[in-house]
């Protein structure tokens, strides 16, 4: 094991200005599917941009794991298939094992702490090998050993009467998700460790993966929690609750719609219908009122995304830590197809809505666009170019 001796120095005041939130700043890939020795920063809003075939939703779906492992969710319901990760014609060892890494830096009060995961694929799904580390030093390690046993040796720091402590631990759930279960944090050296820990547990677990499926909307649906589903299924119930719950918020989006649908808008009501499902539709202002049914895929997509924009955590299914305080956690919206079906005046709006929001602090967002010619020189905007 490599790790060393932690400082004992107080650690020095946070500059003017700097963000405390717990955030992903950089993504990973040194070998997974088709990328090599990878790595992307990621601001308040990045698009991944580039043609078919060129990783774009291979890296949203590479984030979206390290969330769900962040989440303490089990490596085979992550990876169900984990060979199709693989990279193309990389070669088993001698003992038929072939795998793949990712990894991310998060950032916040602790300052940048890095996570490297080595997961192998075949013969059998585990993660051989672990890394969390802050300012080049090594946290928390772990190493398969025993290939017949299902644990990976663990080493972190203690920093009291042993400086480092060792001990088994799965090797199908992400170790840096056990810590604050494991480490007491009663030296110096344990509270380093807990701090990184949850920073990074904290930056991963806010995540919404969002892809509006436009069939699904056009559907009235009954009333449930209020909360936003990935497809954005419900999208009707939510905003029953929203509309009554932040007028301010619901003013702000009524104005994005407004900018994005065709013809008047002043509202986007809900109506009850005799069964107890619920439907959204378009106030016109005139006395009529249109059924977010009747909408084409671009307009109801446009509305989706800019209801999860315009909301957060409390209003999106998502694993929030709600042991944080909301000025030091962030949410990031994970959109696959950012600009499907939407005109340019859509995308360059819903782009718009993104950076004001991510200017706030408190929603980022990470995309994938074919065409990065209509996005490069938006203020708050980080474009990724790939290619094949």
């Amino acid at each position: 094991m490599s790790v060393t001796s932690l400082p004992t120095a107080p650690p020095a005041p946070f500059p003017e200005g700097y963000d405390v939130r717990a955030r992903i700043t950089e993504l990973r890939l040194s070998a997974f599917a088709g990328h090599r020795r990878a790595a992307f920063p990621l601001g308040a809003v990045t698009l991944f941009a580039g043609p078919s075939g060129s990783g774009k939703s291979t890296a949203l779906a590479a984030y979206e794991a390290l969330a769900r492992l962040g989440g303490g969710v089990a490596l085979e319901e992550v990876f169900p298939d984990p060979s199709s990760w693989v990279p193309d014609r990389a070669r088993p060892d001698a003992e038929g094992r072939r795998g793949f890494r990712i990894g991310c830096t998060a950032d916040g009060a602790g300052g940048p702490v890095q996570l490297d995961v080595a997961v192998q694929a075949e013969p059998r799904l585990r993660i051989v090998g672990e890394r969390l580390s802050a300012d080049g030093v090594v946290l928390l390690e772990t190493a398969l050993r025993d290939p017949g046993r299902r644990t990976v040796q663990a080493a972190w720091h203690t920093a009291g009467a042993a400086p480092v402590t060792r001990a088994p631990l799965p090797d199908d759930v992400l170790g840096t998700t056990l810590l604050p279960l494991r480490v007491a944090g009663k030296t110096d050296g344990q509270r380093r460790v807990l701090a990184a820990a949850e920073q990074m547990v904290v930056a991963l677990r806010s995540v919404f993966p969002c892809d509006p499926a436009p069939a699904r909307m056009r559907v009235p649906v009954p009333t449930g929690s209020g909360r936003l589903l990935p497809g954005c299924d419900n999208l009707a119930d939510v905003l029953s609750r929203t509309r009554t719950e932040c007028g301010r918020r619901h003013a702000q989006l009524v104005e994005v719609v407004r900018a994005g649908c065709a013809g008047p808008v002043t509202d986007l009501a809900v109506e009850r219908l005799r069964d107890g499902t619920v439907r959204a539709l378009l106030d016109r202002g005139d006395g009529h009122r249109t059924e977010l049914a009747r909408l084409g895929d671009g307009e109801l997509r446009y509305v989706a995304l800019a209801l999860v924009l315009l909301t957060g955590p409390g209003v999106l299914e998502v694993d929030a830590p709600g042991e944080v305080p909301d000025a030091l956690r962030t949410l990031t919206v994970l959109a696959d197809g950012f600009d499907r079906c939407l005109d340019p005046g859509q995308r360059a709006q819903l782009l718009a809505t993104a950076a004001r929001m991510g200017e706030r602090g408190h929603i980022r967002c990470v995309g994938a666009i074919s065409d990065p010619a209509w996005a490069a020189g938006t203020p708050g905007v980080t474009v990724v170019h790939l290619r094949p």
